[in-house]
């Protein structure tokens, strides 16, 4: 019987990386090869094709970095002779790229993200379980039509819903809100749920000059101000609670709209959405009249690579709003 194919692309980050002893830290040194051999066995189970992307850490990953691999898992998903393609990430922006590929891409195929939290000059050295974790996930019938996928610790999160968790612990990845897909078991992948309301947005571009602002007690309107003088065609802002603002910043939220800049609201809250609930100043209720769009229970950095994407495609506040509130809120709830 003729192995499934698997397409593993290599950004770098953490599972390409190595302690220079110069300098007694761990920068990007292995190359894909050199992270294969470390995974053992794996060839009783798929043929892998190691696609070079670069050696970039997690904070050198950029939107238009994400847009040019993106293509290249498009390019390589949609070969008839690939069964599923995992990407190598650094885990700091890990999360974002996935949900870029989850947004921007459309196949049944498997697309699995991941990573590691230790480099290979380290004890318990992950990636090599990780990555055949993945290959696990990617090769199997169950994990198509399932979006791109995270595959971490042996466990399968969906990309729209899972957030780094932890600077450390080997299990950071997780869907805090709505729990993970499933879990890799004796080689196997097993699916507890299914991913809902997941998005689409046609597109190869992407607006970069989008900003993300986390509100706290007392904060007034400078940031949204300089934000949208030095050029942002969107911002996302961080709110409190149900997504509330204080009243010093009502001021800057209004310049924005005034100057046609889109304002997303999301909260800081680690779960739940937000929702016009409040009437009082700076409440959500008042923030939406004024124009401001509710980003439902994406996280800032998240709904900020929504907003770099949905803004690619248009400009119009509702058109803006139908995409940004997909699948969170009801005609009779807003």
């Amino acid at each position: 019987m003729k192995k499934p194919k698997v397409a593993i692309i290599f950004t770098g980050g953490t599972i390409s990386m190595s302690v220079d002893p110069r300098i007694g830290a761990a920068i990007p040194s292995l190359t894909a090869d050199e992270i294969m051999s470390l995974v053992t066995n794996i060839d009783k189970f798929a043929e892998i094709e190691s696609i070079e992307f670069g050696k970039f850490p997690g904070p050198h990953m950029d939107p238009i970095k994400m847009m040019e691999l993106r293509k290249i898992v498009q390019d390589t998903i949609n070969r008839e002779d690939i069964t599923g393609v995992i990407v190598t990430h650094g885990t700091d922006t890990l999360e974002e790229t996935a949900y870029l590929l989850d947004l921007t891409i459309k196949c049944v195929k498997p697309i699995a993200v991941i990573g590691a939290m230790r480099n290979s000059s380290e004890l318990g050295y992950d990636g090599p379980s990780n990555l055949a974790a993945a290959v696990c996930t990617v090769i199997s019938p169950y994990s198509k039509d399932k979006g791109v996928l995270v595959v971490m610790n042996n466990t399968v999160n969906a990309a729209g819903e899972v957030t780094k968790t932890n600077t450390l612990n080997l299990d950071t990845f997780k869907s805090l809100e709505f729990g993970a897909l499933g879990v890799v078991d004796n080689d196997r992948v097993i699916y507890h749920r299914n991913v809902v309301n997941r998005q689409y947005i046609p597109t190869n571009n992407i607006e970069v000059n989008v900003d993300l602002i986390k509100c706290a007690a007392g904060m007034d309107s400078k940031l949204i101000k300089y934000s949208v003088d030095s050029g942002s065609k969107g911002i996302v802002i961080e709110a409190l609670g149900r997504g509330n603002v204080p009243p010093k910043m009502l001021e800057g939220v209004k310049y924005a709209i005034d100057k046609g800049v889109c304002i997303v609201l999301v909260s800081r809250c680690p779960t739940g959405r937000v929702l016009d609930t409040y009437g009082y100043e700076g409440g959500g209720r008042q923030l939406r009249e004024m124009g401001a769009i509710l980003g439902g229970n994406l996280p800032g950095q998240k709904a900020r690579i929504k907003l770099m994407l949905a803004l690619s495609i248009t400009q119009d506040t509702e058109d803006l709003r139908k995409i940004m509130e997909y699948g969170q809120y009801y005609e009779n709830e807003i």
